[in-house]
């Protein structure tokens, strides 16, 4: 049987988001650019710039493939290949069945940091968790062999069956550490979880940091792919993951082809978005000094607390 690798950044940002930076377009020419045959705008909790990137990604000779990075009330969710937004701020289980019953995937990202919301381990929901959960416990820790004398209800409905995630983020190119994606790739192996990694990229230059490679069957090229292809292939885990530490020379290279790509794109655009560009960089610049003036006063109060 025929067999094709497509290569995914499958978690990237836009200016749809409240965090993003970069129009669709940009960065759909910049993924082709660098080798990338799909690349995922999932914004904060919105879906249509995702959406609207999927429908003219073909014009850039790349796999049109929507999602939206929601937030549930455990921490955030990738959902790969929905057209439309799922419930915010819903338990973490119930939005990955949301996602299942809409032909979608759900990938955890960057878990277990919650410092950028990542989901707790906890709240994952893997398989046996459903029976765990509901199985009655005695004082003494052990499960409840029940009343002596007594028969198992008959009528009783079994538990539902567990809604599982579809895969995990194990390397996110954000994270300034190992740490986490070393323990997202232990807990991805453990339960047989298909491993992904992905950029999370905010700005231009940061798409493609990271990606999958995925194995998909019956297609002689990657032209013949569709969004339901690579969906599948996530499922079955056929993915490869791809990142690590560029060489100097190679982030140089990278950073200064997606600069010299965004000033062509805003040449061409005209000189009224690209001031509005700049204005929003500078902002995001004084926010972001801000933050680190309220950081540093907080921790110097958590400091001096120490001695009071």
């Amino acid at each position: 049987m025929s067999r094709v690798t497509v290569s995914i950044d499958p978690h990237v940002h836009s200016e749809g988001s409240y965090d993003g930076h970069e129009p669709v377009e940009l960065i759909l020419e910049h993924a082709a650019e660098i080798g990338l045959d799909a690349v995922v705008i999932t914004d904060h909790d919105v879906i249509r710039e995702s959406k609207r990137a999927a429908e003219i990604a073909s014009e850039y000779g790349l796999i049109g493939i929507p999602g939206v990075e929601v937030s549930t009330a455990h921490g955030h969710l990738l959902a790969i290949g929905v057209e439309r937004m799922p419930p915010r701020g819903r338990p973490y289980a119930e939005t990955v069945r949301w996602i299942g019953d809409r032909g979608g995937v759900a990938i955890v990202p960057h878990p277990f940091q919650r410092s950028r919301h990542g989901v707790r381990q906890r709240n994952i929901p893997t398989p046996g968790s459903a029976e765990d959960a509901d199985e009655p416990v005695a004082a003494d820790g052990a499960p409840d062999a029940g009343v002596v004398g007594t028969e198992p209800d008959p009528e009783s409905e079994p538990a539902a069956p567990v809604a599982e995630v579809d895969a995990i983020e194990v390397f996110n190119a954000w994270l300034f550490t190992g740490y986490r994606n070393r323990r997202a790739r232990r807990f991805a192996a453990k339960h047989g979880y298909p491993g992904i990694a992905a950029s999370d990229a905010h700005h231009l230059q940061y798409v493609g940091r990271a990606f999958t490679e995925l194995t998909v069957e019956g297609a002689e090229s990657v032209r013949e792919v569709t969004a339901d292809d690579v969906l599948a292939a996530i499922r079955r885990g056929t993915t490869t993951v791809e990142g690590r530490r560029a060489p100097i020379r190679m982030a140089v290279k990278h950073y200064v082809g997606a600069a010299g790509r965004r000033s062509a794109y805003y040449a061409r655009t005209g000189a009224a978005r690209g001031a509005r560009a700049t204005k929003r960089t500078a902002v995001d610049g004084a926010v972001a000094a801000k933050v680190a003036a309220l950081q540093s006063v907080h921790r110097t109060r958590r400091f001096l607390s120490w001695f009071a």
